[in-house]
């Protein structure tokens, strides 16, 4: 299976989306299609047995649109002087078109070369002229309804298409009659109508561009952060070049002042960089040798020369803005329910139109009143707003969760996290900052403590756990050379075990002594241990218990306000953790969490997250990413705080690059903004067509309400503008630091 997300153009309304949606996703070798209407491109998971890009492409072409290629990078386009200059030009047509067809109606003063009442066929020919002027600037709507008439997705410039076409055809035909004399027609022509239409859907799109453009700018932030040009360095020569040129394994330069240019680890120099578009960490991090780096990262104060290690898509930005657009293109359940409205909303719409039609000629009503009532319908009816009213909203708040370090994978996040009633936090790395640091050691041993600490160092080298960092800071510290360790194995949610100089040894938990019928004779020591708040790792050698070692972590400064928090707002907390009772208990009292499940398995930790949800709770896991993943991926929500350098590895379905527990109460809160946000979009758009369809098709004639094609498309546009403010708004979400 692969996957690739393409740029679609064409697309102007839900329709639009779903019927490419349907269409990809019927065909044969098509795993799962998405189509984002708002950020125009399709995600597409595919069989690249049967089939490639080429080859989805053409399917694309043959649903009535067009593949730009893969998506590469989010464009914000501004609109530019050529697309005012020609909204300005046309401004004037219309107002010349209407000057011309109306200004008699209300005593403007006419121009007798084309006033309908003396020369009525050069009136009906100017108004032509403009009319064909328009359908040639408004030729794509045509095209595209068109297209999609014929592939069976009929669409809003469907709906466009067949209106504003009747109409001139019908106008046409009144032109010819005044000019084989038949005057009475002069007052029945709709060039008009046709032309306004046009204008004003055109005048939409143009709004409509522009407020999609603003709901990426949170995301397109993100990719400008890293520099244009970097300074490479080969064979002592300097030489500025542009990302694009750099290769891994060149070496590059940052002096001070200037940003990294991609992911990398520092070989020569020193300095302070600014992460805090990753990590939300204000202050500086100081960088040495060794140093991982992260592109867009501010160098404050040094030199340095790092070697680029992931570029391009690979770079953490990169990695950040693909999750990001990913998730943009996954469809929320609300929004799917809005998307099968829309995919009938258009046929139903085209078959009121033709029943009003001929119900109006069956009454006695004249052609044209039959026609005009035809036209206002599919013009009044245009899903704009109903399109908009889900994927602008995501859109706005994907962008708003990203620049404030959240990274939400799938767009149902959004929807389900306001759901939430129960939180399980672990505790190393994620209610503790799982900087570890070794607290008193009980040696019973012949080796010197700093031996035993070199063998135990050695061995938690080759481990991922946080516990085992504790171990190799100290060495680090103490400057002591790791010993070559002979075999390692991982026994996940015990420990590990390895062999140095032929002689086994065996680090771990208390679980650890069980396996291997290891006997403890020191539990006085350990019970002192634990109650000082130590996670205590047992040293094992040749099967017997050589040590006990306590390690300290500390606490995160923010842990107890969330605890508060999520307690004020009825949402339980859960500690779930394999460290000892004792240890765990501390820790949750200190930050106020009352329940406590402690020296459990990674296997244990998914059960209890069964457990919950079989009890009918929707549950959040917030873990560290690695150790917890079982859990996190059978949780409603899995959350993991990271440092936001293994984004592409983790598995959750949220990740806070920020390692701030705020974060889920940020997350919780967006949710809940972005769900009332769509139901008011949806509401407004439904009521919009609720309302204007009965009164286009004259449900309210016989009070003196109508409305006309030119009424109608203006209508359209404010129902649009509607949703789009309102989206707009989300823009605006305050969250508590």
């Amino acid at each position: 299976m692969k996957k690739i997300i393409l740029s679609i153009d064409g697309m102007t309304c839900s329709a639009c989306s779903n019927g490419l949606e349907k269409y990809l996703n019927k065909q044969e070798g098509v795993i799962n299609a998405s189509v984002n209407l708002v950020m125009a491109n399709a995600t597409i998971e595919y069989d690249e047995k049967k089939l490639n890009q080429v080859k989805l492409e053409e399917f694309v072409k043959q649903a009535g649109f067009k593949s730009l290629g893969e998506f590469k990078e989010i464009k914000v386009e501004s609109k530019g002087k050529k697309e005012t200059i020609k909204f300005i030009i046309f401004t004037f047509f219309a107002i010349l078109l209407m000057y011309i067809s109306m200004g008699h109606m209300i005593n403007l003063p006419t121009i007798n070369i084309i006033d309908p009442h003396t020369n009525g066929v050069n009136y009906a020919i100017s108004l032509c002229i403009l009319a064909i002027i328009f359908m040639i600037y408004g030729f794509d709507i045509l095209k595209n309804g068109y297209k999609n008439l014929i592939h069976g997705t009929p669409n809003m410039d469907t709906l466009v298409g067949i209106g504003v076409i009747s109409s001139f055809l019908y106008s046409l035909y009144g032109m010819y009659k005044i000019i084989q004399g038949d005057h009475t027609y002069t007052m029945n022509l709709y060039f008009e109508s046709t032309a306004i239409v046009i204008y004003f859907i055109k005048l939409g799109r143009y709004i409509d561009g522009i407020s999609k453009d603003k709901t990426k700018e949170a995301i397109s932030k993100l990719v400008k952060i890293t520099p244009e040009k970097a300074t490479l360095k080969k064979d002592g020569v300097e030489k500025e070049v542009t990302l694009d040129e750099i290769q891994k394994g060149d070496i590059v330069i940052s002096k001070a002042g200037e940003k990294i240019a991609v992911d990398g680890e520092i070989v020569l120099g020193k300095a302070h960089l600014d992460e805090s578009f990753i990590t939300g960490e204000s202050k500086p991090v100081s960088k040495e040798v060794g140093s991982k780096v992260i592109a867009g990262s501010m160098n404050y104060d040094g030199y340095v020369e790092y070697k680029a290690e992931r570029i391009g898509k690979e770079s953490t930005i990169s990695e950040i803005v693909r999750l990001v657009v990913e998730a943009s293109n996954t469809k929320a359940p609300i929004a799917k329910v809005a998307d099968k409205v829309s995919g009938y909303f258009v046929p139903a719409v085209m078959i009121i139109a033709i029943i009003s039609f001929i119900v109006y000629l069956i009454l006695g009503n004249t052609f044209q009143d039959a026609l005009i009532t035809f036209v206002t319908i599919l013009v009044v009816a245009c899903p704009c707003s109903l399109g908009l009213a889900t994927p602008l909203a995501i859109v706005i708040s994907e962008g708003t969760c990203a620049s404030n370090g959240i990274l939400v994978k799938k767009s149902e996040i959004l929807e389900n996290a306001q759901k939430v009633d129960t939180i399980v936090f672990d505790k190393t790395g994620t209610l503790t900052y799982g900087k570890l640091k070794i607290a008193e050691v009980k040696n019973y041993s012949n080796l010197k403590d700093e031996e035993l600490l070199q063998l135990v160092g050695s061995i938690e080298s080759k481990s991922t756990h946080p516990i085992g960092k504790a171990f190799t800071d100290y060495m680090e510290e103490k400057k002591l050379q790791v010993l070559e360790v002979q075999t390692f194995e991982n026994v996940a949610g015990y420990g590990i075990v390895g062999k140095i100089n032929d002689e086994e040894i065996i680090v771990g938990n208390a679980k650890i002594l069980e396996k291997y019928q290891i006997k403890n004779n020191h539990q006085k020591d350990e019970k002192n241990l634990a109650e000082q708040g130590n996670s205590i790792v047992y040293v094992v050698k040749n099967k017997e218990m050589i040590a006990l070692i306590g390690v300290n972590d500390i606490v995160r400064e923010e842990a107890k306000s969330i605890i508060d928090k999520l307690n004020k707002n009825k949402i339980e907390t859960i500690m779930l953790t394999g460290d000892n009772k004792e240890t765990a208990e501390k820790i949750a009292k200190e930050i106020g969490i009352t329940q406590v499940i402690s020296s459990v398995l990674p296997s244990e930790k998914t059960k209890m997250i069964q457990d919950l949800k079989a009890k009918n709770k929707f549950v959040m896991m917030c873990g560290d990413g690695i150790n917890d993943s079982p859990a996190l991926a059978n949780s409603d929500i899995g959350v993991s705080v990271n440092s936001g350098t293994d984004i592409a590895m983790d598995s959750s379905d949220v990740i806070l690059t920020r390692n701030d527990l705020n974060s889920i109460v940020h997350l919780i809160h967006i949710s809940k903004r972005t769900i009332r946000n769509i139901k008011q979009n949806l509401f407004w758009a439904f009521f919009y067509n609720c309302l204007m369809i009965p009164i286009a098709v004259g449900i309210l004639k016989p009070f003196g309400i109508s409305i006309n094609p030119m009424i109608a498309s203006i209508a359209m546009v404010i129902s649009s503008f509607t949703v789009i403010l309102n989206a707009l708004r989300l823009k605006r979400i305050k969250l508590e630091k």
